[in-house]
């Protein structure tokens, strides 16, 4: 395949279907209009910076109707999207800018741009810009294949990754979330996972357009708000992706009532494992939770049967079964597949697998090798062919949804002074389903307080990834090279909690 666009096509098919609605300010696009938007966005961005251009224009926004125009606009013009993640800290977000360095940064009021943008410009006015009826030129686009977007991932190293996606990889990646959920163009999709994830723009807003169903964009997950639309008749949501702290959160509300979701095709559940006494309290209450698994680098890559409850329940806790484009493997650790019912490490290869690191050839060679990327993620595969996320090999826990790397933290607290070493491991907690817990060692003639400790990251780090506890203590385990033994720390914090 060398093009594919699914507005255009469904412009020219469908044009007076339902597209997209942005909930927040009750604007609507039909395919025809949403197609003469993304036009118009398209031949600004080619009279700016020329065709195929290969320039990153960034957002740093709350979900809106023109992120996901910006983007669609880009693979027209041959520029690269590049979405920031507007919870980060604003020397993140400005690390963030100094490695994508975007020729415009679209941002919210409330968001100040960073200092390494080279202009900035409201979102607002995103879509007024340009001549109207204007079209991008047919040479333009950058070939299918070529990057298109930069997803920001966390590193272990403490410095962003930029996952290199092209239009290939998303309509693939999203060509199997389509297959794996049951969408039509019938769909109604609610997203209200932040699109600079790839939950929320891929799965969550990518895979109705690409289906040509309709989009309700969501400033926001709110669990009033949420419950409301999902259950309400007029707008006839069929599709929903949440991380299971959101999950969790709405089945907790008081006015949560099983039998108002029946309209739900395929509640997608991702971005951490779902608790399996969750999925089978949904189950068995005849909502439809389909647990999966993707990456930024990926993709959507596993999915549960949402049809068939009695086989979401009799596998709930299983992150269901290989999608459409994708080959899996399980592997020993010197690369060996391992047999049914034993744990390895998940490899994943298909189209629908990124390129890459932006500038950071070393993490590309080792995370994506012949064709394969090597998740990090421990996982096993029972006789029926189902798979199941175990365990994650690297350090990295999720909190409320959202990857945090120790190492960043711990960056952070190397910057006091009064800290000799420190050591960040995550444990768990009922609300977000995993929070840090920092160890420090004072320099010798130095103090150092808990508070002071979370003090600074608070100043310092998205509040998501500050830690909840930290402890000052004289010893931290090592191995003789000095590497950390983290799951010696971690087994000391789940004793200190009480919960080993």
């Amino acid at each position: 395949m060398t093009f594919c666009d699914p507005i255009h096509s469904y412009a020219r098919a469908n044009p007076d279907a339902l597209a997209i609605v942005d909930l927040e300010s009750d604007r609507r696009w039909t395919y025809g209009a949403l197609n003469q938007a993304v036009d118009r966005l398209a031949a600004w961005i080619e009279g700016e910076f020329g065709p195929n251009s290969g320039v990153r224009l960034a957002t740093l926004s709350k979900n809106c109707a023109e992120m996901v125009i910006l983007q669609h606009a880009g693979a027209r013009a041959g520029s690269i999207f590049v979405p920031f993640n507007w919870r980060l800290a604003s020397a993140e977000i400005d690390a963030l800018a100094a490695d994508a360095e975007p020729e415009i940064v679209f941002h919210d009021p409330e968001f100040a741009p960073p200092s390494a943008a080279r202009r900035a410009m409201a979102v607002a006015d995103m879509l007024s810009l340009g001549q109207e009826g204007a079209k991008p030129s047919p040479d333009a686009r950058r070939p299918f294949g070529d990057v298109a977007t930069f997803l920001y991932t966390s590193g272990t190293s403490g410095r962003p990754k930029g996952v290199m996606l092209s239009e290939e990889n998303a309509f693939w990646g999203c060509a199997n979330f389509i297959y794996g959920n049951d969408v039509t163009m019938r769909s109604v999709f609610l997203c209200d996972m932040p699109l600079f994830h790839t939950a929320g723009l891929y799965a969550a807003a990518r895979s109705p357009i690409q289906a040509g169903a309709t989009l309700l964009i969501s400033k926001g997950f709110d669990p009033v708000h949420t419950l409301e639309r999902m259950t309400d008749p007029a707008l006839g949501v069929t599709h929903y992706f949440s991380v299971p702290q959101m999950a969790a959160t709405l089945w907790n509300q008081p006015t949560f009532a099983p039998e108002k979701l029946k309209n739900i095709v395929s509640w997608a559940i991702g971005g951490a494992p779902n608790p399996k006494a969750q999925s089978e309290r949904f189950v068995k209450a005849g909502v439809r939770i389909s647990e999966g698994f993707g990456m930024s680098e990926t993709g959507s890559n596993f999915a549960m049967p949402a049809h068939d409850l009695p086989t979401l329940l009799r596998k709930a806790g299983s992150c269901g079964l290989p999608l459409m484009t994708v080959e899996t493997k399980i592997v020993d650790d010197d690369g060996k597949e391992v047999p049914t019912g034993e744990r390895g490490e998940l490899l994943v290869r298909g189209p629908c697998v990124a390129h890459g690191y932006w500038k950071q050839p070393d993490l590309t060679a080792k995370a994506f090798v012949d064709g394969w990327f090597v998740t990090g993620d421990a996982a096993m595969r029972d006789e029926d062919g189902f798979f199941y996320i175990v365990d994650r090999k690297k350090d990295m826990y999720i909190s409320g949804g959202e990857n945090v790397y120790p190492a960043e933290v711990e960056a952070v607290l190397a910057e006091l002074t009064a800290i000799g070493e420190c050591a960040v491991v995550g444990v768990p907690d009922e609300r977000w389903g995993e929070v840090g817990r920092a160890y420090v060692i004072p320099v010798p003639g130095y103090s150092i307080t808990p508070e002071e400790v979370i003090a600074h990251c608070t100043e310092r780090l998205a509040k998501f990834k500050v830690p909840k506890t930290a402890i000052v203590t004289d010893g931290i385990p090592r191995t003789a090279s000095g590497k950390v033994q983290k799951h010696l720390l971690r087994a000391r914090a789940l004793e200190e909690l009480g919960l080993a």
